[in-house]
C-alpha cells in the first residue's frame, strides 16, 4: 500500500558550510527511530572518510523518516542532505528538483554567509517552501535578532516564524519536525497515469551493481517491472525497490512523491544519466521531464601516476570513480616529461583535491598532478575556433586572431575591517568591481574575476587576509578576450611541457622568474651548467642557472709546470661542452610535485 500524497513531505536541507546540516539531520534521525542509539554516529548521512575528516559533505545523501505527529497522523519524510561548499553546488540543484521545499540552515552567530545566498538561490528557483531554522542558540556568541534581521535584509524571507534550535544538543528539534508536516508543501501526482520518475542520482554499489536513485511523479515503481530510461534509451527489468531508512530497506512499490531507490542488474553508471526520466517500458509516459543542464567542468590538471607501470591502475580508478561522481570527467593525455597520464575536468579546486586523495587512498596510487588551468575558446585567422584545455596545445601564435578566458560572478562576504585588503587582491587579480553593499556590519563585494587567476591561489589567500571570515561565492559569468601569452619553460635550452600554462602578459614576467627561481634550487647540479629560462614565444624572460660540479681533474698533479695543469683543466672544459650538449637533464619527480605548487606560497 503507498502512503497517500498528503502524507508525504520531501525536503532538503541547504546552509552554508559548517552551519550544521549534517548534524541537524543526525537529529532527525534519531528522533524519528531511523537509527538506534547503537547504530548512531556522528555525521552518518557522510559516507566516505574523507567527508567525515574534512567534515564537509561531498555528495547529496537521501533518508526516508516515519514521524507520528503531534496531531496523531504518520507522515513519511523524504530528506535529502545537500553539499554546502560552492565546488559541489550541482549536487545541490539536483537535489532540489526533486523535493518540494527546504530548511534553511542558518548560524546564529555567524550569519548569512556567501554560501547560503548562493544555495537559497537554487531552492527559489526550484519554486520551494522555505523554513529558516537558526542552528546553534546556545552558543554565546548566538545573537538570534541580529541574525534575523539579515536573513530577511540579504534573501528577503520572512524570519519572525524561523524556528531556533541547537542541533547538536537536540534543543528544539521536535519544533523542526512539527513545522516540516505543517509548513511544507505536500507533492503532487496521479497514481493512474504511467510511470514518471525523475533519475536524481546514481552510484556504483559493489553487490548490488549500480543503485538508481529516483523521485516518482507519477505512476508506481514495482519489483519485476520492465523500465526505460528515456534519454539513455536502455531498458531494464528492476530486481529490488526500496527506500533508506538510512538503512537500506526493501519495499513491495514506491508510489507518487516517493524516494527511493531500485537496482536492475544495471553494469554501466552511463546508462544513468542523472536528470534523465524513468518510464514504464510498455507504457511510456508522453513528456519527458525537463532533466538539469549537465555539470561543466571549470577547472582542469593533467594527473599522471609517479611510476609509469600504474597507469592501467590509474585508468581502471578512474573509471570506477567516475561511477560515483557524474561531474568528474577525463581523457587521455602523453606528455614528454611525464609520460602518460589523464587529463581531467573538474567543478572547482576543491573538487579537484577530493579527487586526488580519494585516488591516493581508496586506490593507493602515486600522482603527480600538473598546474590547474581552465579552458580557453580560441579564434583562428582562419575563421575557426576550438577550446583548449591544455596549454602546451597552443597552436602558433600568428595563426591565433584572439584568445578568449572564462570571467566568473563572484560574491564575497566579509566583516568591516578586512574589506581593504580584499579588494586590493581583487585588484590585483585584474578583478572588475561590479556592487559594494552593507548587510549590517558585513560588506557584500560583487566583483567580475577572470577564472585563471581564480584557479591559481585566490581561495587560500582570502581565507588568510580574513583570517578565514570571509566567504566566497562564484558562478560562471561568460568569455572574454584577454591579451593572454604563453609562458614556457626551457631546461637546458629544452622545453618542458608539463610546466607551460597561459598568463596575463603583465603578469608573466614575475610568474617566469618565480618559476626559474624555484627549479634553480629543485634540480640538482649535473657535471654541466644547466640554464633554466622562461620564455614567451622566442623571448626568454627569466633566466637561473644551475652550476655544475666540479670534478678535481688537477689532483694528481703535485709541483712541476703549470702548462700541464691547464692542459688538463682545457681537455675537461671540452669534455663539459660536449657534454652539455648531448647531456640529458634529469628532472626529478620532486622538483616537479614542488614546481608545481609554486603558488601556495
Amino acid at each position: 500500500m503507498t502512503t497517500p500524497l498528503s502524507h508525504i513531505r520531501n525536503f532538503s536541507i541547504v546552509a552554508h558550510i559548517d552551519h550544521g546540516k549534517s548534524t541537524l539531520a543526525d537529529r532527525l534521525i534519531q528522533l524519528t527511530g531511523g537509527l538506534d542509539l547503537r547504530e548512531m554516529k556522528a555525521q552518518v548521512l557522510d559516507s566516505m572518510d574523507i567527508e567525515r575528516e574534512r567534515g564537509i559533505t561531498i555528495k547529496a545523501q537521501t533518508v526516508s523518516l516515519k514521524y507520528h505527529a503531534l496531531n496523531g497522523e504518520d507522515y513519511i519524510l523524504n530528506l535529502i542532505d545537500t553539499p554546502g561548499h560552492v565546488d559541489f553546488a550541482y549536487e545541490v540543484s539536483r537535489s532540489m528538483a526533486a523535493v518540494e521545499g527546504s530548511l534553511l540552515v542558518v548560524d546564529a552567530s555567524q550569519g548569512v554567509e556567501a554560501q547560503t545566498l548562493a544555495n537559497v538561490y537554487h531552492a527559489l528557483d526550484a519554486n520551494h517552501e522555505i523554513v529558516s531554522v537558526l542552528n546553534k542558540v546556545d552558543l554565546p556568541a548566538a545573537d538570534v535578532p541580529r541574525v534575523k534581521q539579515q536573513i530577511e535584509d540579504v534573501i528577503g524571507i520572512d524570519a519572525s516564524e524561523a524556528l531556533e534550535i541547537s542541533a547538536k544538543t537536540g534543543l528544539g528539534i521536535d519544533t523542526v519536525l512539527e513545522a516540516i508536516v505543517h509548513r511544507l508543501p505536500p507533492p503532487k501526482g496521479d497514481i493512474k497515469a504511467p510511470l514518471k520518475a525523475l533519475l536524481v542520482d546514481s552510484w556504483y554499489d559493489a553487490y548490488l551493481g549500480v543503485v538508481v536513485l529516483i523521485r516518482v511523479i507519477d505512476g508506481t515503481v514495482r519489483k519485476g517491472q520492465k523500465i526505460r530510461m528515456m534519454a539513455a534509451n536502455a531498458a531494464y527489468e528492476i530486481d529490488r525497490v526500496g527506500v533508506f531508512t538510512p538503512k537500506l530497506v526493501e519495499m513491495p512499490e514506491l508510489g507518487p512523491g516517493e524516494l527511493g531507490f531500485f537496482t536492475a542488474s544495471i553494469k554501466e553508471v552511463a546508462d544513468t544519466n542523472v536528470g534523465d526520466t524513468v518510464t514504464d517500458d510498455k507504457k511510456p509516459t508522453a513528456h519527458a521531464l525537463p532533466g538539469f543542464r549537465p555539470a561543466q567542468p571549470v577547472v582542469f590538471c593533467g594527473l599522471f601516476p609517479v611510476d609509469a607501470s600504474d597507469f592501467d591502475e590509474l585508468r581502471a580508478a578512474m573509471g570506477k570513480l567516475r561511477l560515483n561522481d557524474a561531474s568528474f570527467s577525463y581523457e587521455k593525455e602523453t606528455s614528454a616529461a611525464l609520460g602518460f597520464g589523464f587529463r581531467c575536468g573538474f567543478l572547482g579546486l576543491l573538487h579537484l583535491e577530493i579527487i586526488q586523495e580519494r585516488l591516493s587512498r581508496e586506490f593507493d596510487l602515486d600522482l603527480i598532478a600538473t598546474a590547474p588551468s581552465v579552458v580557453y575558446e580560441i579564434a583562428m585567422r582562419d575563421g575557426s575556433s576550438l577550446h583548449l584545455h591544455n596549454p602546451a596545445d597552443l597552436p602558433d601564435m600568428m595563426q591565433i586572431e584572439e584568445i578568449r578566458e572564462p570571467w566568473i560572478k563572484a560574491t564575497i562576504l566579509t566583516p568591516d575591517e578586512y574589506l581593504g585588503s580584499i579588494l586590493k587582491l581583487c585588484q590585483d587579480r585584474r578583478g572588475i568591481q561590479r556592487n559594494l553593499s552593507y548587510v549590517g556590519n558585513r560588506a557584500m563585494v560583487e566583483y567580475d574575476l577572470p577564472l585563471n587567476e581564480v584557479v591559481f591561489d585566490f581561495y587560500d589567500r582570502l581565507k588568510s587576509i580574513s583570517k578565514g571570515y570571509a566567504s566566497f561565492d562564484y558562478s560562471l559569468a561568460d568569455y572574454r578576450v584577454g591579451d593572454l601569452v604563453k609562458l614556457s619553460v626551457l631546461v637546458n635550452a629544452e622545453p618542458v611541457d608539463a610546466f607551460s600554462m597561459l598568463v596575463h602578459r603583465t603578469v608573466a614576467e614575475g610568474r617566469g622568474r618565480l618559476m626559474c627561481e624555484k627549479l634553480k634550487e629543485l634540480i640538482p647540479p649535473h657535471l654541466f651548467v644547466i640554464p633554466i629560462q622562461a620564455a614567451i614565444g622566442g623571448k626568454i624572460i627569466a633566466r637561473e642557472t644551475v652550476r655544475a660540479m666540479r670534478k678535481d681533474v688537477t689532483a694528481k698533479c703535485y709541483g712541476g709546470d703549470a702548462t700541464r695543469k691547464r692542459k688538463l683543466l682545457e681537455k675537461q672544459k671540452k669534455g663539459k661542452a660536449r657534454m652539455r650538449q648531448y647531456g640529458n637533464v634529469e628532472i626529478p619527480q620532486e622538483a616537479f610535485i614542488k614546481a608545481l605548487k609554486m603558488g601556495e606560497e
